[in-house]
């Protein structure tokens, strides 16, 4: 969601579910979220979870202060004990009180931004 959100001009806002923000560059993946902050065109909610696995919060947190530092509309929650994947309902990994939670901060910033 934050690439897109730096590519695509018509985007109202966005909503990134424990998306990567940092990682090896690759063919396939050359920019990282962290690279593009100063391009975003949208407002975005990040939504990650504190116990991630394969995205540290140490990451999550260098974002938001490039978000805030670059003057960008976007809020970051940041969910205690909650793993990857927390709003995947089909995986052992999901949290309902996370989930629920997300889906409405989600639905409020969608609205907000007039997206619905």
């Amino acid at each position: 969601m934050w690439l897109y959100a730096a590519h695509n001009p018509n985007l109202k806002a966005g909503a990134a579910w424990y998306g990567r923000i940092v990682s090896e560059a690759d063919p396939l993946h050359p920019k990282n979220p962290i690279d593009i902050v100063g391009d975003l065109k949208a407002p975005v909610l990040g939504l990650y979870g504190a116990a991630d696995q394969g995205i540290p919060v140490e990451s999550v947190k260098k974002m938001e202060a490039a978000l805030e530092k670059a003057n960008k509309t976007a809020e970051i929650v940041i969910y205690p004990n909650t793993p990857h994947g927390f709003n995947a309902d089909y995986r052992t990994s999901y949290t309902k009180k996370s989930a629920e939670d997300g889906w409405k901060r989600m639905l409020a910033w969608f609205k907000k931004y007039g997206v619905s």
